[in-house]
């Protein structure tokens, strides 16, 4: 296609573009944007570009890729910036009970330790916490028996200590 038959297919097919992009994409500014860059993009391709192989349709397609494209950027804008790149929030600080726990769970054996955590804080029951460390059943209710009381007697002490 040359130079004046481009000139010709733009008058003649720009106004209709337009109007089927309008209808596809809904406002007409973006429309008219798109339409006037896919034959921008259509006078790059203007070679290749013949009659017999419906260039209106080349241009029509092209400018409601771009209408989606432009949508798609505006509405990935207006979503809340990715959590990687935002500044990281202030951490509030443990309260005094978590910080006692903490401390008395690190006094503790670390059987019982981990027999304790697995079943009460991951729900896991006797058996499962005996498959996973190993252990027959009735070691992992004497841990959690022994570790409960010095969980205790721990926190106890450490409560009085506060108080006193």
């Amino acid at each position: 296609m040359d130079e004046a038959q481009f000139d010709r297919f733009y008058t003649g097919s720009f106004t209709r573009l337009v109007g089927q992009v309008y209808a596809m994409c809904g406002n007409l500014a973006e429309a008219q944007d798109c339409v006037q860059e896919a034959f921008i993009r259509a006078w790059d391709h203007r070679s290749k570009l013949d009659q017999a192989h419906s260039p209106e349709a080349w241009v029509r397609t092209t400018a409601y890729r771009l209408a989606v494209s432009r949508w798609r950027r505006a509405t990935r804008a207006l979503r809340p910036p990715d959590r990687a790149l935002q500044q990281p929030r202030p951490v509030a600080e443990p309260g005094v009970e978590r910080v006692a726990l903490a401390k008395a769970l690190a006094q503790l054996p670390e059987a019982q330790r981990r027999a304790i955590v697995l079943h009460h804080l991951c729900d896991l029951s006797v058996n499962e916490i005996a498959a996973e460390v190993g252990s027959p059943a009735g070691t992992v209710k004497a841990r959690l028996s022994r570790g409960r009381q010095a969980l205790a007697s721990l926190l106890s002490t450490d409560l009085e200590a506060r108080h006193a």
